[in-house]
């Protein structure tokens, strides 16, 4: 299928009123990835591929995801919503410069699969004008259902205009279709809107096509990968089902989960050899974890990049930006973000450490913070590799703990230690008037005019 050229067209101008939300329906999540998203990851891509990602009015976050996600989406917008096949045609300039296939999809189907996209296209290499997806429904009330005659598609029949024969069949109409991109424009201007809604249904493409004397065919599939999603209920099962793929993809690439239902992950997560992963524990979007390593129960990892036999939780949490070393050690309730944790690490206990960067095997001890902001600015701890800082010690950033020195149990740190060198405890007195001094110099600066 590679040599022949391809236009995607996606329709996701919806606004989604079922979704109760503010949020356009094909921005919300499934598996840390917006719904558009899965499906522009399935769409064919590469040379001769192109794409068109059709969107409502004042919907420019919607075009800002496409272009995020593919930097090659091209937007249209459809400003009356009058059906499908009308959606369609909202992106007649990308149609007009010709394409070997013309795929129609859907924002709202996350679930649909790069694979099932190749298969129904197909048909057309050998001579197919349409080939239209379905699928067998366990209960088709409501579908379109797909006439099939001597293996060829005659119609597609609205539940509500079917006989008492055509509401018996489960053959079902999932709304994607491949047009020979010779023949779309032929098909798609054919269609009218002599219908109670006065819209254009691209499902009249089918008998539009056998009446052009063209063959058109029917490519099935699960019922669970062309799921639409309208509802935060329909939300919910699709995340159900796609946290059962990846689930069963990490098994089977070597992933040990004693309690696979209670983990979540993401569609983006990337796993090395011989991981462990407990029970109860969360991955958001954009985490890698390597070799070796173990996450214990209930620790939740975001955007964080985790070495080789690293040892995280239980309890932990890992924000965007934590990059974990080899062999590092993040115990139980310990909090870190922006911040990089060189090899041999230990966080152990009750820490917060955050836009920081700690140097090969340095030891934080429990209870210390990272006072990384001072209620203006976020600023940046340096810990020098061997470093040892003790229980409850707070680190009043901008600072930097040199290389092998030694910070005492219960120290307030606000200015430089050198390397080797041993910090002693501030005195509350001391801590007081720096702290209020420091105060009134940040009010003052933020409080002057801007240049």
């Amino acid at each position: 299928m590679t040599a022949r050229s391809s236009l995607t067209i996606v329709l996701a101008a919806g606004e989604g009123t079922r979704m109760q939300s503010s949020l356009p329906k094909v921005l919300h999540p499934v598996a840390g990835q917006s719904l558009l998203a899965h499906v522009l990851g399935a769409a064919p891509k590469g040379a001769g591929a192109s794409l068109a990602v059709v969107i409502g009015p004042d919907h420019k976050a919607v075009a800002d995801e496409a272009r995020r996600v593919r930097p090659d989406a091209a937007t249209f917008v459809q400003r009356e919503r009058l059906g499908t096949a009308h959606a369609v045609l909202a992106a007649r300039e990308a149609l007009a410069r010709g394409a070997d296939d013309l795929l129609v999809v859907f924002g709202d189907t996350p679930l649909i699969s790069a694979e099932t996209v190749s298969r129904l296209r197909a048909p057309l290499k050998n001579g197919a004008a349409l080939a239209v997806l379905g699928f067998q429904a366990a209960d088709p009330t409501g579908y379109g259902r797909l006439l099939v005659e001597d293996g060829r598609l005659v119609a597609i029949r609205e539940h509500a205009d079917a006989t008492p024969a055509e509401r018996a069949i489960t053959l079902c109409n999932a709304g994607v279709m491949a047009f020979d991109g010779r023949r779309a424009l032929q098909i798609l201007d054919r269609i009218g809107n002599a219908n109670s809604k006065g819209e254009y249904y691209l499902v009249d493409a089918v008998a539009i096509s056998r009446d052009m004397g063209l063959e058109a065919i029917v490519i099935e599939t699960s019922e669970d990968e062309v799921r639409g999603i309208n509802t935060k209920g329909q939300l919910a099962e699709a995340e159900q089902v796609m946290q059962a793929r990846l689930r069963k993809a990490a098994l089977e690439a070597g992933v040990t989960m004693t309690a696979p239902d209670t983990v979540y992950l993401a569609a983006d997560t990337s796993f090395g050899k011989d991981v462990t992963i407990e029970p109860f524990v969360v991955i958001g979007p954009g985490v890698s974890i390597a070799d070796g390593a173990v996450i214990h129960s209930f620790s939740h990892i975001v955007q964080s990049s985790i070495g080789k036999n690293t040892l995280v939780g239980p309890f932990a949490r890992l924000r965007p930006g934590t990059s974990l070393g080899d062999g590092a050690k993040i115990g139980n309730f310990v909090e870190t973000k922006a911040a990089t944790l060189e090899a041999g690490v230990k966080v152990n206990h009750l820490s917060y450490i955050g836009d920081t960067h700690v140097g090969a095997k340095a030891n934080i001890g429990a209870g210390t913070v990272t006072c990384n902001y001072d209620g203006f600015s976020k600023h940046k701890t340096e810990i020098g590799a061997g470093a040892f800082v003790g229980t409850n010690s707070s680190l009043v950033a901008p600072v930097r703990i040199g290389a092998g020195a030694y910070i005492g149990s219960g120290s307030v740190i606000t200015k430089d230690v050198p390397d080797d060198a041993m910090a002693v405890e501030r005195s509350p007195q001391t801590n007081r008037e720096g702290g209020a001094r420091r105060y009134r110099e940040l009010k003052t600066r933020n409080k002057a005019p801007k240049a």
